[in-house]
């Protein structure tokens, strides 16, 4: 039964490795930054999960349990039930465009054809009160860009989402990533569509099956959506909107973003005039991205796992210990003192890490340790493009 749920026919991680990776990532205050920190440090997600209750308590949060087995094996039967397959970042088929995200989801869901994800994307992403002339504009986007042998990535939102999924799939070359669970059709209206791109397409979730999408789950999807693309189009888009939070994403992760122009009187267009304002490339039609990208090789499959290093291993068997100094022994009253620091630094407002390291003046391997011992005492959240947020 195990063995169906992954997806292609030969994998690099065995069963018994992939159900590990999932009971890490599902167990409590543990996220993909920090999957990828403990993977490096212990070399396998077994290891990591038997260090995962020391850590904690060192943290300061006592009787401490990792994502039970059966948490994870129920989840797997419910995907099977969906007919969903299992990608993890150990797997060859797991996307190239996520490797290189310091916070790469470290298991999907897929249904669909997963071939996909081997082929070059852009996304296409807007409004989805759109208007009528938006929506043609991505129909038309989405059209020129599978014929020059690009695959089009959304989030199967309705509006300019919906409108590019549908000329897409006139080739079956379109990629949804979803909120919620890879089985949970959000919006409804949108439940043919959701079974037509399952059927000629892909969709995918980095969530467990059956989870409802929630306010949270939005920002996470658009950093897959982008991190799976060479460029991110943005066709019509408020002054604030999940669109624009996606453009955002790419720029972080280095991405291309370009942006349709619209009328300076219309609020569907402040989005996307400020973004070029700002050095988005315009977009009229199809030709100008082909012309910044070039056209795609359909036989182009991304790098395997040897040929793209990941924060942690990504084949079964132990990982190389990342070669840096230990971090010094601190006292307790030191320990807290550090804690203060950091959190005084940190804000509702994320901060980069890298900024909190300067500020600090203290070595990165010092200051590592501490983050993930606020992280999981819950004080501290990692963000999206290595910021950080203080909780409480």
């Amino acid at each position: 039964m195990r063995d169906d749920l992954f997806s292609g026919k030969r994998q690099d991680q065995s069963v018994e490795d992939a159900i590990d990776w999932l009971r890490l990532i599902r167990s409590r205050r543990v996220g993909p930054t920090t999957f990828w920190r403990m993977l490096a440090e212990h070399g396998s997600a077994g290891a990591a999960l038997k260090a995962l209750p020391e850590v904690a308590r060192s943290a300061g949060v006592p009787d401490y349990t990792p994502c039970p087995e059966g948490v994870v094996l129920a989840e797997m039967r419910a995907a099977r039930a969906a007919g969903a397959r299992l990608i993890t970042g150990a797997m060859p088929s797991y996307p190239a465009g996520l490797r290189d995200l310091p916070d790469a989801p470290p298991v999907l869901w897929v249904m669909g054809d997963a071939g996909l994800l081997a082929r070059p994307m852009v996304a296409i992403v807007g409004a989805r009160n759109a208007s009528s002339l938006g929506t043609r504009m991505a129909r038309r986007l989405a059209i020129g860009l599978v014929e020059a042998g690009y695959v089009v990535v959304s989030g199967l939102a309705r509006g300019i989402d919906g409108a590019a999924h549908e000329a897409a799939l006139l080739s079956g070359a379109t990629v949804a990533v979803q909120a919620g669970g890879v089985d949970v059709i959000y919006p409804p209206e949108n439940a043919g569509l959701a079974a037509e791109i399952a059927a000629r397409g892909l969709r995918l979730s980095e969530q467990p099956p059956g989870v409802q999408p929630l306010a949270r789950h939005f920002p996470l999807r658009n950093r897959l959506i982008s991190g799976l693309a060479r460029a991110v189009i943005v066709v019509e888009a408020a002054a604030r909107s999940g669109s624009l939070i996606t453009a955002k994403d790419a720029l972080d992760q280095g991405r291309e973003v370009l942006a349709v122009p619209g009328h300076p009187v219309d609020a569907r267009a402040a989005g996307c005039n400020m973004l070029i304002r700002d050095g988005a490339t315009l977009v009229r039609g199809p030709e100008d991205v082909i012309e910044m990208l070039g056209k795609a090789d359909r036989t182009q499959v991304g790098p395997r796992p040897e040929a793209t290093p990941q924060p942690g291993a990504l084949r079964e068997g132990p990982a190389p210990r990342p070669a840096r100094p230990n971090p010094p022994e601190r006292a307790a009253p030191q320990t807290a003192a550090l804690h203060r620091q950091i959190l005084d630094r940190l804000g509702p407002s994320p901060l980069a890490e890298d900024q909190l390291i300067r500020d600090l003046a203290l070595p990165a391997a010092e200051i590592a340790p501490q983050l993930l011992e606020l992280e999981l005492e819950g004080r501290i959240q990692r963000q999206a493009g290595g910021l950080l947020a203080r909780l409480n």
